[in-house]
């Protein structure tokens, strides 16, 4: 069946190659490039597949080697709104945000896929490695590159109105696929870091917004051990960058367990402080049949992270997941994605931890 495409390029390779994979699959396909910034230029320029001048250039290129239609939409203020002013906020109450899953859950699966259902487009096409079988989102076949993890956010209304082309081919693969096409980006560096972050100094980039706030660094017996400019700048598990005045006594590297907004108190302490045993999630988005009662699966905790098996439990409007083994330094604000094998089950946003005894 043809349909309506409306294929988001990012002037990267795997978008181009998306784009063309869904052309050649016979559908009508529209290429458009998101502009996240007012002032694009103050993105950084290289090889990010982003957000810069350069990137919907390349977008552009594609475009036309490809024979599509190619458009410029301007999501600079939603992108600033909904995902740079969740990330300062979200560090300002002392979590870790992924700023990636919340671009896809607010602009390219929300405001993008609105934007495109209204002008009667029947799917957005991106250049995620994921699997969508049957409306049920799978890992991409490149563990390496798999971003079901980043995907899970998206609830089954808005995957019901999604492409991912290139979730049964390895990136090595789309390189040279791109180049058999002729396009351009064959060799673009992949985009690293976060886009929106001009130099990459995240703690900088927290400090202009939220400026400075001294605050101590504590032990696990409370003892003052340093000094820090502002709470936000740290990160559960974090252990380089601490400045402490005090060693610890036995010698050994310590590493941040807590960190309080309402103290503005950091607390670090040994490694095996970090391990937690229990997760609970919240504003879980299930993109099977809830279950009713504990049930056993996988859970990753980071993107490209490790799986750990565990029993996860609905729980009123929220998620608890106990896992078989601890996992270490898992921070609240990122997300725990279940999975049954290769599908994805749920997800929840993290919002607190805890040591379980066995």
């Amino acid at each position: 069946m043809t349909l309506r495409v409306l294929a988001a390029m990012s002037g990267g390779v795997d978008s181009a190659v998306a784009a063309a994979r869904a052309a050649e699959a016979g559908h009508d396909v529209t290429g458009v490039h998101m502009a996240l910034s007012s002032n694009p230029r103050s993105y950084r320029t290289g090889a990010r597949g982003c957000c810069t001048l350069e990137d919907s250039r390349d977008a552009r290129r594609a475009a036309d080697v490809i024979g599509i239609p190619f458009y410029v939409w301007d999501l600079a203020e939603r992108f600033h709104r909904d995902v740079v002013e969740d990330f300062v906020s979200e560090y300002a109450a002392g979590r870790t945000p992924n700023p990636c899953l919340r671009c896809n859950e607010k602009i390219k699966f929300s405001a993008l896929l609105d934007r495109a259902m209204a002008l009667g487009f029947d799917a957005v096409c991106t250049g995620h490695y994921a699997r969508l079988e049957d409306g049920v989102l799978r890992r991409g076949v490149d563990a390496g590159k798999d971003q079901s993890y980043v995907l899970a956010v998206c609830t089954p209304e808005q995957l019901a109105h999604a492409m991912f082309p290139l979730g049964d081919t390895s990136k090595a693969d789309i390189r040279r696929e791109a180049e058999r096409r002729g396009l351009q980006v064959a060799d673009k560096p992949d985009s690293h870091d976060i886009c929106f972050i001009a130099d990459g100094d995240t703690r900088r980039f927290l400090a202009d917004r939220l400026g400075t706030a001294p605050g101590p660094i504590v032990d696990t017996d409370g003892n003052e051990v340093g000094e820090h400019d502002g709470a936000y700048a740290y990160t559960i598990g974090q252990r380089r960058g601490l400045r402490l005045g005090t060693p610890a006594p036995d010698g050994r590297p310590r590493y941040v367990l807590d960190i309080s907004p309402v103290t503005n108190t950091v607390t670090v302490g040994p490694r095996e402080a970090l391990d937690v045993t229990e997760i609970v999630g919240e504003r879980p988005v299930w993109l099977s049949e809830p279950r009713s009662g504990p049930f056993a699966c996988e859970v990753q905790l980071r993107a490209h992270g490790e799986v750990y098996g565990c029993t996860a439990e609905a729980d009123g409007d929220g998620l608890r997941v106990r896992l078989d083994r601890p996992a270490r330094g898992v921070a609240p604000g990122q997300a725990a994605v279940l999975y049954d094998g290769d599908r994805v089950l749920a997800s929840a946003t993290i919002a607190d931890t805890a040591r379980v005894p066995a």
